[in-house]
């Protein structure tokens, strides 16, 4: 099996199958009054979908619950606020997301989506899921967070 490699600062991904990649596309509409976060590690844990990317995400949340660059708390930001982006990783281990959002005066940030971010009216996303790969989250000492980890089945 092909493994995700990290040494010092450098991290990558060898594939064994070259050329064409599969993936499965999902398209996932969250409804009003669930922690968007929450809800999208649910559908991968339940087996619902498998693991894989959102590649965008678009809707809105009442109040944001979002972890900035180089902090260590979460930030609770009074909304409401759009999703302009929604990216990241889903795997059975969790989620790792980062969203930019605009408030009613249309100033965006973003940063690490925490949970706790309620969808008000809807939230859209695509997630492509990534059969040919096994992707779960572990420790990394040199970071402190759960990492992802991806490993690549062997071609047959």
């Amino acid at each position: 099996m092909a493994a995700s490699m990290c040494a010092g600062r450098s991290c990558s991904s060898t594939a064994a199958t070259p050329g064409r990649t599969t993936v499965s596309p999902h398209p996932i509409r969250l409804a009003p009054g669930v922690d968007l976060r929450r809800e999208l590690e649910r559908r991968v844990a339940d087996g619902e979908i498998g693991p894989g990317f959102i590649v965008c995400g678009i809707g809105s949340i009442a109040d944001a619950v979002i972890r900035f660059a180089n902090d260590d708390a979460e930030t609770l930001v009074a909304g409401p606020h759009e999703i302009l982006t929604l990216s990241g990783s889903v795997t059975k281990d969790g989620a790792h997301l980062h969203a930019s959002l605009s408030n009613g005066a249309g100033q965006v940030i973003g940063g690490h989506v925490c949970h706790g971010n309620v969808v008000r009216t809807t939230a859209e996303a695509l997630l492509l899921e990534t059969p040919e790969w096994t992707l779960h989250r572990e420790m990394d000492p040199a970071t402190g967070f759960k990492e992802l980890v991806v490993i690549a089945h062997e071609s047959r």
